[in-house]
């Protein structure tokens, strides 16, 4: 069965990008069809990314807590964990959140439509469900199809002990040994979840050092904590071999140094990055311009080589982040309905949420020295603060680089408990242009995590009274 229809604005993809493009546009007064192949809104990141694993990140934090106060005095019994209910608890956080999101956008007459798009042509989309085949046709398109994970060939991702991203969130049990494969942002919190919830963990990654794109002094405190945590962590290593062996475990050949060892894991976990998902949109019956690793391009109004499709989101290309997603997601919404925006944002946010979390903004310090930006360091540790002592935390720093010549804020680095909700006065302070008197002279409450910000600017300062730091002679 075929039918036709017409829509002002299609939205493909019910993100927190194409959500947001899609709510926005309504808010302006405009007809919204918002296209979603999943039988709940939210995308990705509600339903089996970013709020699932924060989710059971928080459970992997509380425990840890729990245990850590025995060298406070305090001492609690071994947690028996009930793997039906953690899954319960993540599953009502989700549904409950996705739920909002559909009421949204009934309360706003946005109509929402469960069907795998397809481009047919600049205009015209075909629509497949499980009971019908439709088209749709529209004045203007924004696609926000988002990203999926990618794969390593030769890897049996049909076999139920291989996981992915999405299916390690179903929680179907607790293995005793998980291998992770990748030693990215993904992995290092899937693995955190793991092992905190009772998995023996290993990891593997390609490169020599976890979290690549992170600074390394960053990523320090949190790969020494790892080390006690995680059975192995396995650095320039190649996998070259899994498979399932006859015990029920699963064989991993490994190759570090040339030299290969073949090792057993009771299940894999797959995290090596994510790829867009242009391939089976039908972009290519379009004159949408894709670049060589899929991405749609886009100018700084979300405008694709067709000039009434926008695209935001992962498919567009990196940082693939939520709030990238959302920010780009509005300006398209607001270009499509005639208001002069643009993204033109100074600096995105990143944030990995292990603990210790480790956050950046703006230019990053390996970033700065690669490229022969001339800057200079405000670093203060948080070993003298009072309040990560009190948390019996010790391991945090917050730094601060400003531009040589004008002393304003280009980028920021922190590690450490909530380091992630730190961050945001970091992008504030570069989108405002402020510079470190403007930080230091700024009043932080007593005793925060939040005061080592203006620490760190006391540091390049010369101001601060937190640290003793001799004077350098000329």
């Amino acid at each position: 069965m075929s039918n036709n229809k017409h829509t002002d604005i299609l939205v493909i993809g019910s993100g927190p990008g194409g959500y947001a493009a899609a709510f926005r546009a309504a808010d302006l007064g405009r007809e919204v069809t918002l296209v979603d192949k999943d039988p709940t809104l939210g995308g990705v990141c509600l339903n089996r990314g970013c709020i699932p694993s924060k989710t059971l990140l928080h459970i992997a934090k509380v425990l840890e807590e729990a245990e850590s106060l025995k060298k406070m005095g305090v001492t609690f019994t071994k947690p028996t964990i009930d793997i039906d209910l953690v899954r319960d608890w993540k599953n009502k956080v989700v549904s409950q959140l996705s739920s909002g999101i559909g009421q949204m956008a009934k309360a706003r007459k946005v109509n929402t439509i469960q069907a795998e798009a397809t481009f047919l042509s600049d205009n015209e989309v075909q629509l497949k469900s499980e009971s019908s085949i439709e088209t749709i046709t529209f004045d203007h398109c924004v696609v926000a199809s988002g990203s999926s994970s990618s794969i390593i060939p030769g890897i049996p991702f049909d076999n139920e002990n291989v996981l992915t991203s999405k299916t390690a969130l179903d929680l179907k049990k607790i293995p005793e040994s998980l291998l992770v494969i990748g030693g990215g942002y993904i992995g290092l919190e899937m693995g955190t979840v793991f092992s905190a919830l009772g998995s023996s963990v290993s990891v593997a990654e390609f490169l020599p050092n976890l979290l690549p794109g992170a600074d390394p002094d960053l990523v320090k405190p949190l790969a020494r904590k790892l080390k006690k945590e995680f059975s192995e962590i396995h650095l320039s290593t190649k996998i070259t071999k899994v498979e399932q062996a006859k015990s029920g475990v699963m064989d991993v050949t490994m190759e570090k140094n040339g030299e290969e060892i073949t090792k057993q894991y009771e299940q894999v976990l797959v995290s090596v990055g994510r790829k867009p998902n242009t391939e089976k949109m039908g972009v290519d019956k379009t004159n949408i311009k894709v670049n060589e690793q899929g991405f749609i391009s886009v100018d700084k109004y979300q405008k694709t080589s067709v000039k009434n499709i926008f695209a935001i989101g992962d498919i567009v290309g990196n940082p693939m982040l939520a709030h990238k997603a959302t920010h780009e997601g509005k300006v398209a919404a607001e270009v499509i309905c005639g208001l002069p925006a643009a993204f033109d944002a100074k600096a995105i946010p990143a944030v990995i949420f292990t603990d210790p979390e480790i956050a950046w903004v703006g230019v990053t310090e390996t970033e700065a020295k690669e490229s022969g930006i001339l800057y200079e360091k405000g670093e203060f540790p948080w070993a003298a603060s009072g309040k990560s002592l009190a948390l019996g935390r010790n391991e945090g720093r917050t730094k601060i680089l400003f531009d040589k010549d004008t002393k304003r804020t280009i980028g920021v680095g922190i590690v450490g408990p909530n380091a992630g909700d730190l961050i945001s006065e970091g992008a504030l302070a570069i989108e405002m242009g402020a510079d470190a008197e403007d930080i230091s002279l700024t009043v932080h409450p007593h005793p925060t995590l939040g005061e080592t910000f203006a620490n760190a600017a006391e540091v390049f300062e010369g101001t601060v009274t937190d640290l003793y730091i001799p004077k350098k002679t000329r």
